[in-house]
């Protein structure tokens, strides 16, 4: 029996040759324009992008498939049924077997998809297209910034898949920040990076968890709030045990066409974060990069372009 990831493999492989035109196929114009008028949440927005890639296949799923291949709750189907203006998920999957049909029929659209590098991509713009809305309001992402800002030390938690981001994060802060502790391995060896942090006068813990959500990442959010640090998390989900143990949480899709998820939303979200940082106390910002580029010519850390 094929790991849910090899069958993940098989199904984005690249295709040699495959092209598209300029013009968006039928059946996904129809779903987003179905789908991207309602305000939805991270989870809803994950129902949508599934139903869009595998619109085929997914419009005869029952409720209980089709929310275990998202990785949600039957009650979160039943919610975005009602989110998008149908009154359950029966009355939306009778209107996606309408739109499946036609598509199977040889109606406009199947010949015309996008290659398997070109659909990941356009769901990647799409996640970024959600947060460019959750940032019409910026007041949190600049209230949590300042937060961050103020906290000496810092933490910067990201275990597993999350070490990329956590250390893309850490890597900028440390230019703006005077004490930046990145975490990276779990267990004891995190247990003790967070007591420390805390003991030290450190007030806040930011955490990334992209799927697959590693157990010792909730076991190291629950060491952190036991110690009494604070902790901003940047995830995919905004419901569930890792967001329960979180003072707030950052919620935004991740790309998942591929058999590896790619991070441009959670990205942003962290680049938006260095930035409400860095306008949180702009004189030592100042300070700090000046004294960063002084170093940096005196060693010659980079290539003069």
């Amino acid at each position: 029996m094929s790991s849910p990831q090899h069958a993940r493999a098989q199904a984005s492989a690249i295709t040699s040759g495959k092209t598209v035109p300029e013009a968006e196929a039928a059946p996904t114009s129809q779903l987003r324009e179905l789908f991207d008028g309602p305000r939805l949440s991270p989870g809803q927005r994950r129902v949508a992008q599934y139903l869009i890639e595998h619109i085929t296949e997914a419009a005869f799923l029952s409720i209980t498939e089709l929310a275990d291949r998202v990785g949600v709750s039957q009650p979160s189907v039943t919610r975005f049924a009602a989110a998008v203006g149908f009154s359950g998920y029966p009355a939306l999957r009778e209107k996606l077997q309408a739109i499946a049909l036609s598509t199977l029929a040889g109606g406009p659209g199947e010949e015309n998809r996008a290659n398997e590098l070109q659909a990941a991509v356009d769901a990647e713009i799409q996640n970024l297209e959600n947060l460019r809305r959750d940032f019409a309001d910026p007041d949190r992402v600049i209230r949590i910034g300042r937060a961050l800002s103020r906290s000496t030390p810092l933490t910067v938690l990201g275990l597993r898949i999350s070490v990329s981001l956590a250390e893309y994060f850490g890597y900028a802060a440390r230019r703006i920040h005077p004490d930046v502790r990145l975490v990276t391995r779990g267990g004891s060896v995190a247990y003790d990076a967070l007591l420390q942090s805390r003991e030290a006068g450190g007030t806040w813990v930011l955490a990334f968890a992209m799927p697959r959500h590693a157990q010792e990442t909730l076991t190291a959010l629950r060491v952190a709030r036991g110690a009494g640090l604070k902790v901003a998390l940047i995830t995919d989900l905004a419901l569930g045990p890792l967001a329960d143990e979180a003072d707030v949480t950052f919620a935004t899709g991740t790309g998942s066409r591929l058999v590896f998820d790619s991070y441009g939303a959670p990205g942003m979200l962290a680049a938006a974060l260095l930035q409400a940082m860095t306008d949180a106390d702009p004189e030592r910002t100042q300070a700090r990069l000046e004294k960063y580029e002084q170093v940096a010519d005196q060693h010659q850390f980079f290539l003069r372009d």
